[in-house]
């Protein structure tokens, strides 16, 4: 990654100009700048941030210059000061919610979102695995678990985080350098498993997650922190009970823009309440990105992390 400057022109139809106060850090982007999400080159990475609308280009009409915006989107390139982009991924912010919250929340919080009432719906009640508790996800997913009345039983790294998990609401944390989390999660469940595992670390974890499931039970592989997941045979979810396997992405979730804003509300509401606070426990200058992402693969970081411009 290069730090330089670039000419940020004026926004054609459909596009906005955002001056960025804040942007994100997620592992989504690491995947990118490796490879492992392939994108045309040169190219910027950075998928959220939140900001000033400057201007907007013609047939924009859902946001206007001095709005104050944020998104989570493709195409990457919030790593800036300002940029040109498509203005259809833009929700306005509440008054509430300041420039480095919305960046550190938008993507963490819009996933956590999805993935608690859209691809396994949560009622409360349930007993449910959550792996990277303590990341900036995880610490979003601890506190919306137990606002909904589910129980959380959370994977760390470390006894240090999680104590963190555990402080934001996750019930049982277990950490797998130290414990069998299989095992683990047979013990708290009584050996029934669990009807749904959120697995975001991928190839350490998959095998051992699917065998933490209750039969009928949904596996939901939303990351690959540890290396994408090997082929497998389908006979490895009909031997352990009917198993259903999703790999979903935030950005199919967010392409209807109906769908985008109650997401985007479902989220601001529930911050708002003081049910989920966000926790931004690491602040890098732009001109740092690369410490940053050498902090974040090195799993150096907690709860959520943000770019100064």
């Amino acid at each position: 990654m290069d730090y330089v400057d670039v000419e940020v022109g004026q926004p054609g139809p459909g596009e906005a100009l955002v001056r960025h106060v804040a942007v994100g850090l997620n592992y989504i982007d690491v995947y990118y700048r490796t490879g492992l999400y392939p994108q045309p080159m040169p190219a910027g990475l950075g998928m959220e941030g939140a900001g000033v609308v400057e201007a907007v280009g013609p047939g924009v009409t859902h946001v206007k210059p001095g709005d104050r915006v944020a998104y989570a989107a493709r195409p990457p390139g919030a790593y800036a000061q300002l940029r040109t982009m498509p203005a259809a991924v833009l929700v306005r912010l509440p008054d509430a919610i300041d420039f480095e919250t919305a960046a550190a929340m938008m993507l963490q919080g819009m996933t956590v979102q999805y993935l608690f009432r859209r691809t396994y719906r949560l009622q409360g009640g349930e007993t449910i695995l959550f792996h990277a508790a303590a990341g900036g996800v995880g610490l979003i997913a601890c506190q919306w678990a137990k606002a909904l009345g589910v129980t959380m039983i959370g994977t760390v790294g470390s006894d240090e985080k999680g104590e963190l998990a555990k402080a934001h609401g996750c019930a049982h944390v277990i950490n797998y350098n130290k414990e069998n989390f299989v095992e683990r999660v047979k013990e708290i469940t009584g050996g029934k498993g669990v009807p749904v595992v959120y697995d975001s670390i991928g190839n350490d974890t998959f095998i051992g997650s699917l065998d933490c499931l209750a039969p009928m039970g949904m596996m939901v592989s939303f990351g690959a922190a540890s290396g994408p997941v090997p082929p497998f045979s389908l006979q490895e979810l009909a031997s352990r009970g009917s198993l259903f396997i999703t790999r979903p992405t935030l950005f199919t979730y967010t392409d209807k823009r109906e769908d985008l804003e109650a997401m985007a509300a479902d989220l601001f509401e529930v911050v708002e309440s003081g049910k989920v606070k966000i926790e931004i426990n690491q602040r890098y200058a732009l001109a740092d990105v690369c410490q940053a992402h050498i902090d974040l693969e090195a799993r150096k970081t907690t709860g959520s992390s943000i770019l100064l411009p």
